[in-house]
């Protein structure tokens, strides 16, 4: 499948039963509840994924269930997020196998590789594949950054395509269309700064909330992609206090509880963590619970932009 750079693609959450064995069952809800709110991909195995706990057993039983749910009427992408270029090859390959539609890519993990280093890895494991790939540039949490002069030795590798842009800098957003027009798509990364990122030229949302708010997430999209701000706005200064749960060290446990009172998902985490208590519990719950009670009602969105690419 030729992936389009655009629109929401939610970074899906990993289910799992209370002893903890793949739940794929509820799994299957929650990808069916973001196809019916429209969304645009499927991202898997991501931070939302717990994919470091995950066996590659399972990683490949996730690409292979979602790629049989969808149906192939939206991209389904797999993470790659390795210690080695040989390991991140492999997982390349699988995930072409296993039938993902692209990939999405991190810098290599526990070690803090050189620029060097950074842009020798992609080129690898690019050159290793022929599934289009999304380099995911997030300096806060994974403490190295690809920069603009490495994009332009990546891009020499035709398959590295578009960027999960999680600098924070919302100014990068102008930079990179500056220096690279439409030859790297970007695709925002952090729910707080989404709609300012779009504003501002932003191709798509790889999305955390819509996990459990998949309608409100596609409706700003859909919205400011028509042109009327100002309801995309009323929708996104609503969410932003749940967007917030995405930008917080146990954004899995928020976003799995917020998935919970929604009726899509489930609070089971695989240990090492643990899910929310004590005085943080209440805290997150107050916010989901707010925002329920608050909920706007939705214009009818989903034909908003039928048959206009961007």
């Amino acid at each position: 499948m030729q992936i389009n750079w655009e629109g929401v693609m939610p970074a899906v959450t990993t289910k799992f039963t209370q002893d903890d064995k793949l739940d794929l069952e509820l799994f299957e809800l929650n990808i069916k509840a973001q196809l019916d709110a429209g969304v645009h991909g499927i991202v898997l195995g991501g931070t939302l994924g717990e994919a470091s706990t995950l066996s590659d057993e399972e990683k490949s039983t996730l690409t292979r269930k979602t790629v049989e749910i969808v149906a192939s009427k939206v991209p389904v992408m797999m993470n790659i997020a390795e210690q080695t270029t040989k390991g991140a090859i492999a997982a390349a390959k699988k995930a072409e196998e296993d039938g993902a539609s692209g990939l999405m890519m991190l810098t290599p993990m526990r070690y803090k590789a050189s620029d060097r280093e950074v842009v020798a890895y992609f080129k690898a494991v690019a050159q290793s594949t022929s599934l289009p790939i999304m380099v995911y540039n997030n300096p806060v949490d994974y403490k190295i950054e690809v920069t603009q002069d490495m994009f332009e030795e990546l891009l020499e590798e035709p398959n590295i395509q578009a960027v999960k842009e999680s600098t924070r800098d919302i100014s990068n957003v102008t930079r990179i269309k500056n220096r690279f027009g439409d030859r790297l798509k970007i695709m925002t990364g952090v729910d707080t700064l989404a709609l300012e990122s779009l504003l501002m030229g932003a191709d798509g949302w790889v999305a955390g909330l819509v996990c459990a708010f998949p309608a409100e997430t596609v409706a700003i999209y859909e919205l400011q992609k028509a042109g009327r701000i100002a309801e995309a706005l009323e929708i996104y200064r609503w969410f932003l206090p749940l967007l917030e749960l995405d930008i917080d060290a146990q954004l899995v446990q928020n976003i799995k509880l917020a998935e919970v009172h929604t009726n899509i998902g489930s609070e089971f985490v695989r240990a090492p963590r643990l899910p929310l208590a004590g005085a943080r519990r209440e805290e997150v719950l107050q916010i989901i619970k707010k925002g329920l009670e608050t909920r706007p009602v939705l214009p009818e969105y989903k034909s908003l932009n039928a048959g206009i690419t961007a």
